[in-house]
C-alpha cells in the first residue's frame, strides 16, 4: 500500500517504512506525526484519488532529526564591473521514517523498528571517527546518563595527557639541529655613476 501525502508545499509518494526528508516540522526526535493531507491512496491495482484530499485517511510517522541541509552557492558577478558576491543557504529539513498508512477501510503497518541515528553520526561511523561518534551518542543520551558517561572518560583524559608531556621535551631537545636558518639576503650591485 502507497499514499501520496502533501506538506511543505511539496507532494511525496510514500510506503510503510520510507524514510523521508520533508521541510522543517516540529517536534523532538522520536515524536509521532501524523499527515492528514493524503491526496491519493494505492493498493495494487485499486487506487482510490481524493477530491482533493481523502476524507480520514492519515499517515504515520516518527520524526528522526531535524538537521540542516546541504549548503547552496549563490554567486552573483556583474561582468566588466569588477563586481563578485558570494552567499550561501542550508535550508532546515526534518527526516521521517513512515510507520503506517491508514484510509479507505484499509491499513498498512511497517513492523521494523525506527533507527534513531542522525546523519552525521552514520557519516562519522563510515568514516570510522570514533571519538565524533562517542561525542554524538553523549549528545543524544538523556541527561541523566550523561554524568557517568563523563566520570568514565575523565581517566582516559589523564593518561592521554601525561603522554605528550613526556615527549614533549625530546621533541624540543631534537628541534634545533633540525631547523635550518634563513640565507643572507645579497646586497644589490652598485652601479658607478657615468661623470
Amino acid at each position: 500500500m502507497y499514499a501520496v501525502i502533501k506538506t511543505g508545499g511539496k507532494q511525496y509518494r510514500v510506503q510503510p517504512g520510507d524514510v523521508l526528508v520533508v521541510e522543517k516540522l516540529d517536534g523532538e526526535p522520536g515524536a509521532q506525526v501524523a499527515f492528514g493531507e493524503v491526496l491519493m491512496l494505492g493498493d495494487g491495482d485499486a487506487v482510490t484519488v481524493g477530491l482533493p484530499t481523502i476524507a480520514g485517511a492519515t499517515v504515520n510517522a516518527t520524526l528522526i532529526e531535524t538537521r540542516k541541509g546541504e549548503k547552496i552557492k549563490i554567486f552573483k558577478k556583474i561582468r566588466s564591473q569588477g563586481y563578485r558576491r558570494t552567499g550561501g543557504h542550508r535550508q532546515h529539513e526534518t527526516v521521517l521514517q513512515v510507520t503506517s498508512i491508514a484510509g479507505d477501510g484499509k491499513s498498512a503497518k511497517w513492523d521494523g523498528v525506527v533507527n534513531m541515528a542522525t546523519k552525521a553520526m552514520i557519516n562519522a561511523k563510515a568514516r570510522n571517527l570514533t571519538h565524533v561518534v562517542a561525542q554524538l551518542e553523549a549528545l543524544a543520551a538523556p541527561a541523566t546518563a550523561k554524568a557517568p558517561a563523563k566520570a568514565k572518560a575523565a581517566p582516559k583524559a589523564d593518561v592521554t595527557a601525561e603522554a605528550p608531556a613526556a615527549e614533549a621535551p625530546a621533541k624540543k631537545a631534537a628541534a634545533p639541529a633540525t631547523e635550518k636558518k634563513a640565507a643572507p639576503k645579497k646586497a644589490a650591485a652598485k652601479k658607478p655613476d657615468a661623470e
